[in-house]
């Protein structure tokens, strides 16, 4: 098994993260690798007795099933539709506190449940730093499964590349919801997010885009050694 090299700056943020939260809290729980190492961390925090009272609202089933795993109870927006502080990952952040995230596949319970929240924060390590967006991580967009090959056109128009999202068997990617996700290639990145999101989002059997915006995360980066 190859071992992440960004690991312990991963670690570094994910604890510094996890130093914000507060017993008697309702947590929004991240998705991908930096936000399991959150989970993780809020577990063995819950076993000591430095935290409790938690409840966490997981933004896909494997957090859920993690979260479930170390410990960390976990609730529903239905219950809790208001949540104190979430804290999740980024593929990409740019210097204005804007974000691509989606590569774990779970963008659109991401924005529900970051938008619910009354604080943001982001735990990447340097590497996910970018000065525009696009430029490392294509832009995840998740579609309804009929016609998904209707937003093409637009794409191209705005620039990028589209891609269906394939697992490692060559079968399509199903999110939790039931989507499809398109990735999409800007070269160079991508010049206006906010017009391409506005676009995307406002045609017809797009879902959700990877693009977070105008959402001012506090963002935690941590640094190895």
């Amino acid at each position: 098994m190859n071992q992440d090299p960004n690991r312990e700056a991963k670690l570094r943020a994910a604890r510094e993260a996890v130093d914000l939260v507060k017993s008697g809290m309702v947590l929004g729980l991240g998705t991908g690798s930096t936000a399991a190492l959150v989970v993780e961390e809020l577990g063995r925090r819950l076993a000591e007795g430095k935290l409790d009272h938690i409840v966490g609202i997981p933004t896909s089933r494997a957090t859920h099933q993690q979260a479930l795993l170390v410990g960390v109870p976990v609730g529903t927006l239905e219950e809790h539709p208001r949540i104190d502080l979430t804290v999740d990952g980024a593929d990409e952040v740019d210097p204005t506190g804007n974000l691509i995230k989606g590569l774990g596949g779970a963008l659109l319970r991401e924005k529900v449940v970051a938008t619910a929240s009354r604080r943001l924060i982001i735990v990447v390590d340097e590497s996910k730093q970018v000065n525009r967006l696009g430029t490392r991580a294509p832009l995840p967009v998740e579609v309804v499964q009929f016609g998904y090959r209707s937003h093409d056109e637009l794409i191209g128009d705005l620039g990028g590349v589209p891609t269906l999202r394939l697992d490692a068997d060559g079968q399509r990617v199903v999110t939790d919801e039931g989507h499809w996700i398109i990735d999409v290639l800007f070269e160079g990145g991508i010049p206006s997010p906010a017009h391409v999101e506005r676009l995307l989002k406002g045609h017809p059997g797009v879902v959700e885009t990877g693009l977070f915006l105008d959402l001012h995360p506090k963002v935690i980066v941590g640094r190895a050694g």
